[in-house]
């Protein structure tokens, strides 16, 4: 029983007629169709009571006005201090709210009123009737009546709430402080806590639960939504929006399915590519096909790179139509190791042919290949045995000379003569530190001599010219020379061209290399000395017959070479200068040494300080039949 109320249940108090079942019922009806329409957020309903207990639905409290006025709120209601229960305005029955601009009407109550909901818009004002304002209850002293408090505009960036009028109460709603507004004050605080509402069916108060802070009903509420609104006990639960598909989530999984596919597609490529490939290899898939005729139908000649492995020496003769396949050709090589370079062979002979070909001892069907050892001229020269030995302008001739089909390539040796005596040093590939000496012989070939270095020369090419074969040969030379340390590593006092020339003196009288320091070191005494060298391998150099055992008019030949005639170092090298003997050149050997002769076949060589000695060395070759002249 509310304070103030008389005990009978029909009415309540200052006359207001009871809350019956049906009238309950009918204003449940009316205020569903009142809400129709309405923006939900800001509408807040509560649970219906129990059967038979009165109908004391809360709303949304107004900010403290004047008695009877309406319209916009202009600030926010004052907090209840704690302890003091906020006191609910009754309005008389009879009594009318102001109304705003904007009507809505409300279904008529029991008494056949019509009550109206104001909003700010309203093309027709209608008049405001001042409610009659609420009595005091007389049990309830003045003192707890809560004090007016200043007025705080609402924010700007939220709307004011809207006033939900009814027949029974009116509950005003203070908006929620700003985020950033920390509530410290107590009078800052939520002022409901404990509020007892009266029953007029029980003797005891029924307690609601205290209303949550400001915090809590945000945190409850939208997070991005701050109308300041707070739960009540018997407030109704808004309806679930329907949900939506979750088609982002069929959308990822037909992503995830996708990359899937493609992982799958892709290792399976890569698995079949790579067993392909493997099986390719092998030869699995490789033709067997094979040439019988041996004699083959014609000349081809066929270039391959060094280093080549047998399924590129098969390729390479597959596409030169030498012979039917890869394997074929692989089968028939059965593992043996063959030298790539230039071949002369038949087409569409079979594999075995092909593999005898290429490996052949006497190098019968290898064109362009030039051996040049250690000491070779670049003439032929015939010895006291009769021998003739190839130079190199004849080997360079036979290695490119070559009939294919019924025509000649190659150069010849009077081709590559011409070309040394007459081009330019540029033209013949000679290096800066060779130029000066080689222009100063124009019109001799031999003024080359020693440029080209001893090696296995693979490929000479027959389409070439005689020119373009030397300045190779010279040019790559020169690069060999000076990798052996020509330039830098020179401590024999004598210029690069000069060493070189000194060097191929020690490379025709060697015949064992650990002697090679000790005639470079006699060399090197004598020039000191400004001896004549006397050297027997200069004069053989220009001799038609070349023979240890000079004698007669081979010292008295009147040439540049003969250093028996003439003191120092010959205008060219005299042979070609492998590097044991550049480098022994290079560093001789520490010793006083004049005099070295030769005393046996083996090439036993002896050196001497002084001539006498030297006599007594030379008594024993004279021994060995190894030498006549100046033998007793």
């Amino acid at each position: 029983m509310r304070d103030g109320e008389s005990d009978d249940p029909s009415t309540e108090s200052g006359g207001e007629p009871a809350v019956t079942d049906e009238r309950r019922r009918t204003r449940h009806r009316d205020q569903g169709r009142r809400a129709e329409g309405m923006d939900p957020e800001r509408l807040r309903y509560f649970t219906q009571p129990a059967e038979g207990t009165p109908h004391t639905r809360h709303r949304r409290r107004r900010s403290a006005q004047a008695p009877g006025t309406t319209g916009p709120i202009p600030g926010l209601t004052p907090a209840t201090p704690p302890g003091q229960r906020a006191t609910p305005v009754r309005i008389p029955p009879g009594g009318q709210i102001p109304q705003q601009p904007r009507t809505r009407p409300v279904p008529p109550a029991a008494d056949g009123q019509t009550e109206a909901r104001t909003t700010p818009r309203a093309s027709r004002p209608a008049e405001p009737q001042p409610p009659q304002p609420a009595e005091p209850h007389a049990s309830r002293p003045a003192e707890r009546q809560s004090p007016p408090r200043r007025p705080v505009p609402p924010r700007e960036d939220r709307p004011v709430a809207e006033a939900e009028t009814d027949t029974d109460f009116i509950v005003e709603r203070r908006p929620a402080p700003a985020p950033d507004r920390r509530v410290d004050d107590p009078r800052d605080a939520d002022d409901f806590r404990d509020v007892e509402v009266p029953e007029p069916s029980s003797a005891q108060p029924r307690r609601l639960r205290a209303a949550r802070t400001d915090t809590e009903v945000r945190a409850l509420h939208d997070p991005g939504e701050d109308d300041g609104w707070w739960p009540g006990v018997d407030d109704v639960e808004e309806p679930a929006a329907p949900r939506r598909p979750r088609r982002r989530s069929r959308e990822k999984q037909k992503q995830r399915r996708a990359v899937v596919a493609v992982a799958v597609v892709f290792m399976l490529a890569l698995v079949g590519g790579i067993g392909y490939f493997g099986l390719k290899t092998l030869g699995v898939f490789d033709s067997r096909k094979d040439y019988t005729n041996a004699a083959g139908t014609s000349d081809v000649i066929v270039d391959i790179p060094d280093n080549s492995t047998l399924a590129d020496f098969g390729r390479i003769l597959v596409d030169a139509d030498v012979v039917g396949s890869v394997r074929a050709f692989v089968d028939a090589a059965d593992g043996r190791p063959i030298s790539g370079g230039i071949y002369k062979l038949r087409t569409q002979i079979p594999a075995s042919t092909a593999v005898e070909m290429l490996t052949d001892e006497s190098a019968t069907h290898r064109v362009g290949r030039v051996v040049v050892p250690p000491g070779l001229q670049l003439d032929s020269k015939t010895g006291i045995d009769g021998k003739v030995t190839p130079g190199i302008f004849q080997r360079i001739q036979d290695a490119t000379t070559v009939d294919v089909n019924g025509r000649s390539e190659g150069v010849t040796v009077t081709q590559l003569e011409e070309a040394a005596a007459n081009s330019t040093p540029e033209e013949l590939g000679v290096p800066s530190w060779a130029k000066e000496a080689v222009e100063s012989m124009t019109g001799d070939h031999r003024r080359i001599e020693g440029l080209i270095a001893p090696a296995t020369w693979e490929r000479v090419e027959p389409q070439d010219s005689p020119v373009q074969i030397l300045h190779d040969m010279i040019a790559k030379s020169a690069t060999m020379f000076e990798s052996w340390g020509l330039l830098d590593k020179n401590n024999s006092g004598l210029q690069p061209y000069e060493t070189l020339v000194a060097a191929s003196i020690v490379e025709r009288e060697v015949r064992h290399e650990e002697d090679a320091p000790k005639v470079a070191r006699v060399i090197r005494n004598r020039l000191d000395r400004d001896q004549k060298l006397e050297m027997d391998s200069t004069q053989n150099y220009t001799a038609d017959v070349t023979n240890i055992d000079v004698h007669g008019d081979a010292y008295k030949a009147d040439t540049e070479w003969n250093t028996y005639r003439y003191k120092g170092l010959p205008p060219t090298p005299i042979a070609s200068v492998g590097m044991p003997a550049l480098e022994a050149m290079l560093d001789p050997a520490p010793g006083r040494w004049l005099y070295f002769v030769t005393v046996d076949t083996a090439g036993t060589t002896r050196f001497a300080d002084t001539f006498e000695e030297h006599k007594r060395n030379r008594e024993e070759a004279c021994d060995n039949k190894l030498v006549s002249t100046g033998c007793q």
